[in-house]
């Protein structure tokens, strides 16, 4: 029992290892987890103190904790009992795939990555491209909805930058959670979208129990007072006009609801347009292609910022315009449902995108685009001016927000057409202005984004 035993020193070192493991695992990662977790609820703590709504405990529950919930709840049993029997599968097989979908869609929030990286860095990508202006705002329309209430930010969607610049603007206000498509589920992008409190989706999927676990997720967020903000057309406009909706996100919002006993649903309108939209060459493509979507690239992306970089050292970059946002008048989901028969979600739909269209706010390029697109000769200096300004007095007189650059419109007259000449969308002849002919579906594009505040009546200025 007490003689000298002989043991390999490898042995040794793979049972200290195992022993370190043991130890990281039962006391120093609980311990951290502890420090850091404290940490987290104390910076929260000072954010709801600055924020006119406080970030929910629903978003800041550990991820793991979240996805047991999902996949536990009878919804999504119900959802894993009816795909097993569709589909003639075992349902511990229905039910592993349902994990892996929540685990697919739930993010992981942190306020520190939200507050500390995020808030800052779309604060610097939005004021180093565009100049940024606020449209139509109704302060005390948007004051007066209850604390209790679960806000979701309804938006047409023109460019990927409305994420960044929607996030910037709404900073003191809430933090957002956003649905993102496929396209950005590449790495490094993807871990920081998840901390973010963004959730991914799949836009095409056609699966009834994805549906049913992305539905319940929705649904749990909404119940619990998590701000939203969604894009109804569910992908970026190819057209530059704001298309109709789609139920997809704001079905999952509506269906189940109850006035009576959930907490009431206020969408606030959103109207997001832009002097220039950065993948607009992009879209075009997609849209003679005939594809509803388009891939994301890497590499075309990185060319990009390579390209404005360099114009930055050299002092050849201007910032791309403006930029305008307008807040449309908010609509309650209670006092709406109670005031409408029939099926409610195309109903919803049809009223937000009604009151996106009528803020959606007009910034040079897109209304001296529409000049051009009127013209039926060459325009002079003088005549985009003349057209500028019969075009200012209109769109005022239907209570259209115009931004007018330092107030003078001589000068964002001429803000758009420096705009469009620098981009070679209209070339400079000895009669005057033209489009050019390569160029005119672009002319077009940003013509679209407020072409609907014109009667046929009114086409020729």
């Amino acid at each position: 029992m007490f003689q000298t035993v002989e043991i390999p020193v490898w042995v040794i070192v793979i049972v200290a290892l195992l022993a370190a493991v043991a130890a990281l695992e039962r006391i120093l990662v609980p311990s951290v987890r502890w420090f850091f977790r404290r940490r987290m609820e104390r910076v929260v703590a000072r954010l709801n103190t600055r924020l006119e709504r406080p970030i929910e405990p629903f978003k800041l529950a550990r991820r793991h904790d979240t996805i047991q919930r999902l996949i536990y709840s009878p919804q999504v049993s119900e959802a894993i009992n009816e795909y097993a029997a569709s589909e003639g599968v075992p349902e511990n097989v229905a039910f592993e795939n349902a994990q892996r979908y929540a685990k697919e869609i739930v993010p992981s929030f942190s306020a520190t990555a939200y507050f500390g990286f995020a808030i800052r860095l779309a604060r610097v990508i939005s004021r180093s491209i565009y100049r940024i202006r606020i449209g139509y705002f109704d302060e005390e329309a948007l004051s007066k909805i209850s604390p209790e209430a679960t806000v979701v930010f309804v938006m047409n969607h023109r460019s990927n930058m409305d994420y960044v610049l929607v996030t910037y603007l709404a900073a003191k206000r809430a933090a957002l959670s956003y649905a993102v498509g496929e396209w950005a589920r590449v790495w490094p992008l993807q871990g920081l979208i998840r901390s973010m409190g963004a959730y991914f989706i799949r836009r095409k999927s056609y699966n009834a129990l994805y549906r049913g676990v992305l539905a319940r997720y929705v649904q749990m967020a909404t119940e619990a007072g998590v701000a939203q903000a969604v894009f109804p057309e569910g992908r970026l406009s190819l057209t530059g006009g704001v298309g109709d909706a789609k139920l997809g996100i704001l079905s999952y919002v509506i269906s189940g609801y109850h006035p009576l006993r959930d907490r009431d649903v206020v969408f606030v309108p959103v109207a997001l347009n832009y002097d220039r939209v950065l993948e607009d060459r992009v879209l075009r493509e997609a849209a003679h292609g005939g594809r509803s979507k388009f891939k994301f690239s890497v590499w075309r992306s990185f060319g990009f910022m390579f390209r404005q970089l360099r114009f930055m050292l050299t002092g050849r970059f201007h910032r791309f315009g403006y930029a305008a946002v307008s807040f449309g008048e908010p609509l309650s989901l209670r006092a709406f449902s109670q005031s409408q028969t029939g099926n409610l979600p195309p109903l919803v739909a049809e009223e937000l995108m009604t009151r996106v269209r009528a803020v959606v706010p007009a910034v040079p390029v897109p209304m001296v685009a529409t000049i051009f697109e009127q013209a039926e000769r060459p325009l002079t200096h003088d005549d985009v001016v003349e057209r500028y300004v019969k075009m200012l007095d209109l769109l005022r007189s239907n209570g259209v927000h115009v931004h007018v650059p330092r107030d003078n419109p001589a000068y964002g007259a001429e803000v758009g057409l420096r705009m469009l000449k620098l981009r070679r969308f209209v070339l400079e002849q000895e009669d005057g202005f033209v489009i050019s002919p390569k160029s005119a579906e672009f002319v077009t594009y940003y013509a679209e984004s407020i072409a609907h505040f014109f009667e046929p009546s009114e086409v020729s200025l």
